[in-house]
């Protein structure tokens, strides 16, 4: 197999992550909504915590996106 072509499934199979972030992000979300809509008097005290993973979530994503990077012209 070419040097290139490897780099080229290798930037694929690293980015694979991404899908997990949008799954991720997806399912806070919901729990917020669901949440907030059975006891909109405990939104101000989860919101944070919904940021808090929120931050988290999309740093696994773009630690995801940078490794793929890395390999594909690194």
């Amino acid at each position: 197999m070419e040097l290139e072509a490897a780099k080229m499934i290798g930037a694929g199979l690293a980015t694979v992550g991404l899908g997990g972030v949008g799954v991720g992000l997806g399912n806070l979300f919901a729990g917020f909504v669901s949440g907030a809509l059975r006891n909109p008097a405990a939104v101000p005290k989860v919101f944070p915590n919904l940021l808090l993973g929120v931050a988290l979530t999309e740093a696994l994503g773009i630690f995801s996106l940078l490794i793929g990077l890395l390999v594909l012209f690194g």
